[in-house]
């Protein structure tokens, strides 16, 4: 059996890029200024780094799947350039209100509930207790809990930054 590691999940929109309310487009893609610089970080220190995002506007037809898998492959080119990477994306494009029938549905994966958390968890050794989520939303918060991990509540500023110092707070036992 794979050595368990720790991982740092960050939520997709206003963590690791600008929240433009949906970013449906590479045009609209805008860094999180340190985001390139923590994921870097983070896997120089031999962690897991996945990314956990809902995505809803995908059930509202806002943009389609394949939308977002252009910005996410876009992202992870960034992520290359710079020589770093995620280990895996995880997103729910399900909303139970959403009008395209196709994602109109109450999903485990979304958050607030674990889902995606659990999913990497399953899919990679992960060291649960040394693990932890960065989101700006308390969604994203409860669904780090709800999956045994602990979370921070990003406000904006230098990810990489606040990266260490959430590091700093989990080590002293603050979640």
């Amino acid at each position: 059996m794979a050595e368990l590691k720790p991982a740092l999940f960050l939520d997709r929109d206003g963590v690791i890029n600008v929240d433009r309310g949906y970013v449906a487009r590479v045009e609209d893609w805008e860094w999180m200024p340190g985001a390139i610089d923590c994921v870097a970080t983070y896997k120089a220190r031999d962690w897991y780094v996945f990314v956990v995002t809902n995505q809803s506007a995908i059930a509202f037809d806002h943009y389609s799947e394949d939308d977002m898998t252009r910005v996410h492959d876009h992202m992870r080119a960034g992520f290359e350039a710079a020589g770093t990477g995620v280990d895996g994306i995880y997103f729910c494009p399900y909303h139970q209100d959403g009008t395209n029938p196709r994602y109109r549905k109450d999903s485990f994966d979304r958050k607030p509930k674990p889902g995606m958390i659990l999913q990497a968890m399953a899919d990679f050794p992960v060291k649960r207790e040394a693990s932890f989520l960065i989101g700006d939303k308390p969604t994203d918060i409860q669904a780090a809990h709800a999956a045994g991990i602990g979370g921070f509540l990003f406000k904006g500023g230098n990810l990489a930054n606040y990266a260490e110092w959430a590091l700093a707070s989990f080590e002293d036992g603050v979640r």
